[in-house]
C-alpha cells in the first residue's frame, strides 16, 4: 500500500481504507509499481536494486493486461540507461533459453528473441509506419500542438474525436499504426519519447523535446519499459501536477503526491531503471495465447 499510486494520467489504482488504532482513516492505495520506494532506497544510498512485485492496476484488462500481475522493476545507480536496456534484452534471451523457445508467437506474429536487436526512435517508427512527422508537432518545450498532430492523424486514416489532446492522439497512432509492427522478426527498442510522454524521465542531453524513455518489444507486444530517471523535484512535481489536470478532465479525480518521494529525489543520484511485465514474458516464451494463460489465478 502507498501513500500515492502514481501521478500518470492514464493510470488507475485500487483504493483502501486503512483504520488506526484510535478508529482514524485514511486513503492509501495499492502499488501500481514498486519505483517510488525503490527510488526511495536509491536516495538511501543504494546502487543496484531490484523488485520482483505483484501490482496492481485498475481498468485493465484483456489479451495483455491483468488487474494484478508481476512486475520486475530494477535501478541502475549512475549508469545511463543503456545499461538497463541491454539487461532487458538479456532477460528475454534468458526466457527464451529457460523455455527452450526457438522463437516467440503472438497473433501470428513472430519474433527471434536471441536475434540482436533493432533500434528505433519514436519519432523514426511514426515516420516509417505511420507516414506522420512527429517532431513537426512538438514545440521547443516538447509539448504537442494538438491540431497539428490530428490533421495528421486524419491523413493517415487514425479516428480522431474532436474531444481528445494530444496524448490521446499519440496513443491512438501508436496502438493503431505503430506497435503491431514493432518487434518482428527481431527484437525492437523503441526509445526517445516526447517529452510529454514521460513523465519519470529525464529529457535527452541533444533535443529537449525527447526525453530517455524506451520501451522493448517483440511480436508487437510490450515487454519493458525504462528510463534515464528524472531526479529534478521541482520539474517531477511541474510534471506530476500537469499529469493530474488531465486526469481530472478525463476522469474526474487525481491522486495525492507522495511528498516523500518528492523529497527523495534531491538527494538521489543519476540512475537509470526499468520495469518488465514479467507475465508477458513468460506469455511469449510459453507460446499462449493470453496473458491470462500464464496467471496461476487470473483476474476475476
Amino acid at each position: 500500500m502507498a501513500a500515492s499510486p502514481g501521478n500518470e494520467a492514464h493510470l488507475a489504482a485500487f483504493s483502501t481504507e486503512a483504520v488506526g488504532p484510535d478508529g482514524a482513516r485514511r486513503t492509501l492505495y495499492l502499488h501500481t509499481s514498486p519505483e517510488f520506494a525503490a527510488k526511495k532506497l536509491l536516495a538511501a544510498g543504494e546502487s543496484r536494486i531490484f523488485d520482483f512485485a505483484r501490482v496492481f492496476r485498475n481498468r485493465e484488462h484483456g489479451p495483455l493486461h491483468a488487474l494484478e500481475f508481476t512486475m520486475l522493476e530494477w535501478y541502475r545507480a549512475r549508469e545511463p540507461y543503456a545499461a538497463v536496456i541491454a539487461d532487458s534484452l538479456d532477460l528475454v534471451r534468458l526466457a527464451a533459453d529457460t523455455a527452450g523457445a526457438a522463437t516467440f508467437s503472438f497473433r501470428g506474429r513472430d519474433c527471434d528473441p536471441r536475434a540482436e536487436a533493432d533500434r528505433m526512435t519514436v519519432a523514426d517508427a511514426f515516420t516509417y509506419h505511420a507516414g506522420i512527422d512527429l517532431m513537426a508537432t512538438l514545440n521547443d518545450d516538447g509539448e504537442g500542438d494538438v491540431h497539428a498532430l490530428g490533421s495528421r492523424a486524419r491523413r493517415s486514416g487514425v479516428d480522431v474525436s474532436d474531444n481528445d489532446n494530444w496524448a490521446d492522439i499519440f496513443s491512438k497512432i501508436l496502438v493503431a499504426r505503430v506497435e503491431p509492427r514493432l518487434g518482428i522478426e527481431r527484437p525492437l527498442i523503441l526509445y526517445e519519447y516526447p517529452r510529454c510522454e514521460a513523465a519519470l524521465a529525464r529529457a535527452t542531453p541533444h533535443d529537449p523535446r525527447v526525453a530517455e524513455r524506451f520501451e522493448l518489444y517483440a511480436c508487437g507486444v510490450e515487454l519493458a519499459n525504462g528510463f534515464g530517471e528524472l531526479t529534478d523535484p521541482v520539474e517531477q512535481r511541474a510534471r506530476f501536477e500537469a499529469e493530474m489536470d488531465e486526469k481530472e478532465r478525463i476522469y474526474g479525480e487525481r491522486y495525492p503526491m507522495d511528498e516523500d518521494f518528492l523529497s527523495a529525489l534531491a538527494q538521489m543520484p543519476d540512475a537509470s531503471g526499468v520495469a518488465l511485465g514479467f507475465d508477458r514474458l513468460v506469455m511469449l516464451a510459453a507460446g499462449a495465447r493470453s496473458i491470462d494463460d500464464v496467471l496461476w489465478t487470473p483476474s476475476p
